[in-house]
């Protein structure tokens, strides 16, 4: 009410009316302009003034070069009419949102260059083009993992990363622990197949190219931490020890359990601990009550060696860790309150089964589930690393009806 009395009483409305009409014409004529300076003609040459990366500590550093991979921002001028950006002979991909007349912001391709020419190549969409000289940097190999982290002397094993670069200047080499050089079957970019070498060691990987040396943080045939190996770690105690073996499939280092049986498409109607189940009660098992690993949890991984034999299509493989006092009880299987991990490889495919023995990391950081696959309401802490379970039912998914037959050994704890 009293803006409106203003108005009437101290400015005939009309002109309030002109004048703000006259004000915004003014500013969206403005506008347009400034959309007109913006505009880069698509015959304009795009200069290249300096380069410097993303990150806000970093964004006062100009760069002459940078790994693949990296983002960084393209200054200069009549910028806005690029369609392409090169690195060497390798395409960038472009996001028109982050494209001005003065500046691309763009991250460097991974994929390894065939011709390396040191230059940034800018194209426009009237087919101009200029060049700036601009190095790419290739990372020292990233050893990420093994297919199995237990493969005997003499055998083949599959090593997974980035970087693999077999140059015939300086060819790959990849060591063993006790610094055993083995034999290289095949490489690509992303795996490398190699022969174990006699007298290998417990311990990391080391893989080498004309770029860098790089150690994996995982451990060939790691013995850290074991909770079971069935051989001298037993889940004697508890009401069910699980089903032990070491005969079809052939074991991959003396007994496993064996979980085994027809499994139907809804797995939560089958309920079968004796067939698909063990119960490791560390009370009743004689152990000690210190918790299976104090670190920090959220850097750490539940790791086990895993045969499956047959085409797995239904239920998951529940994985529950449970305080030291806990014994003489199942009723935590189905306590929505335990929080517990659900591995389902097969939901990926429909199906899912091994080739022989894999190795499984399993995050702590993923125990947050319920039997049912819903969100737990607690998470795991270290007290609750006093006892394990594994019970292949439920998950909250609906599969195929299958024959369940799935072997696993070295069960550990250890860091990431």
């Amino acid at each position: 009410m009293e803006i409106k009395k203003y108005f009437s009483n101290k400015i005939p409305v009309a002109f309030i009316f002109l004048v703000l009409s006259g004000l915004f014409s003014g500013i969206l004529f403005q506008s347009c302009e400034n959309d007109d300076d913006d505009v880069t003609a698509p015959d304009a040459t795009p200069v290249v003034r300096y380069i410097r990366l993303t990150e806000p500590e970093k964004s006062d550093s100009l760069v002459t070069h940078a790994f693949m991979g990296n983002t960084v921002a393209i200054i200069g001028e009549n910028l806005g009419a690029v369609v392409e950006v090169w690195f060497n002979d390798q395409q960038a991909i472009l996001n028109t949102s982050f494209i001005t007349n003065t500046s691309i912001i763009v991250t460097i391709p991974n994929e390894i260059p065939e011709i390396v020419t040191d230059q940034i190549r800018l194209i426009t969409k009237g087919e101009v083009e200029s060049t700036h000289p601009f190095g790419v940097d290739v990372p020292a190999p990233m050893v990420a993992s093994m297919l199995c982290e237990y493969v005997e002397d003499g055998n083949d094993a599959l090593i997974r990363g980035n970087f693999f670069l077999d140059d015939p200047n300086k060819p790959l080499q990849v060591f063993f622990p006790g610094n055993l050089e083995a034999e290289i079957k095949s490489v690509t970019i992303n795996e490398i197949v190699v022969t174990v070498p006699e007298g290998a060691g417990v311990g990391p990987v080391t893989v080498k190219s004309l770029y860098g040396s790089s150690r994996s943080s995982f451990y060939f045939r790691d013995d850290r931490n074991f909770i079971l190996d069935w051989d001298n770690l037993t889940a004697a105690g508890g009401w069910r020890s699980g089903k032990i073996g070491n005969s079809n499939p052939d074991p991959i280092d003396g007994n496993y359990v064996r979980f085994q049986g027809d499994m139907p498409a809804d797995a939560s109607s089958k309920w079968d601990e004796d067939s698909f189940s063990f119960n490791l009660w560390n009370q009743a098992n004689g152990r000690s009550d210190e918790p299976f690993y104090s670190d920090d949890l959220s850097k750490a991984v539940l790791k086990f060696e895993c045969y499956v034999v047959e085409p797995w299509k239904s239920a998951a493989l529940q994985m529950i860790f449970t305080p030291y006092s806990t014994s003489g009880t199942n009723s935590y299987l189905a306590d929505t309150s335990v929080p517990r991990a659900l591995w389902t490889p097969w939901t990926e495919t429909g199906s899912y089964q091994t080739e022989g023995w894999t190795t499984v990391s399993v995050p702590l950081s993923s125990f947050k589930y319920t039997h049912e696959g819903q969100t737990s309401a607690n998470s795991l802490t270290n007290d609750m690393l006093g006892g394990l379970t594994f019970f292949v039912w439920h998950g909250g998914l609906t599969g195929e009806d299958c024959t369940i037959h799935m072997c696993i050994d070295n069960i550990r704890v250890v860091p990431e």
